[in-house]
């Protein structure tokens, strides 16, 4: 009886730790998901100038950026219109971002 009952308990303890894989990176800017990720994007008359030198211009529409860790489901809907993403001069940024997860 002692020894169904240790079993039992053992079996207990040890299906959790099965229960679910995790993913690990060295990289920093890795993207981790566990679950279902579903992304629905639209972007339309879109435009992006950098004019320097290094410089960033962006649109993004429905994104999971690095750095990002994500548990459970995720459903991202991201619509953009007539955006426009302008940078001019020396280290500027400018970004229209619909819909972005993590990142900078």
């Amino acid at each position: 009886m002692r020894l169904l009952t240790l079993l039992i308990a053992s079996t207990m303890f040890a299906v959790p730790a099965f229960a679910q894989k995790s993913q690990s990176s060295s990289n920093p800017n890795a993207v981790q998901i566990q679950g279902n990720t579903e992304i629905k994007a639209d972007q339309k008359n879109v435009t992006a100038v950098a004019v320097g030198e290094g410089n960033v211009a962006k649109n993004t529409a429905g994104a999971i950026k690095g750095g990002t860790q994500i548990q459970g489901n995720t459903k991202i809907k991201a619509s953009q219109k007539n955006a426009t993403a302008v940078a001019v001069g020396k280290n500027n940024t400018a970004a229209n971002e619909a819909g972005v997860i993590g990142g900078k």
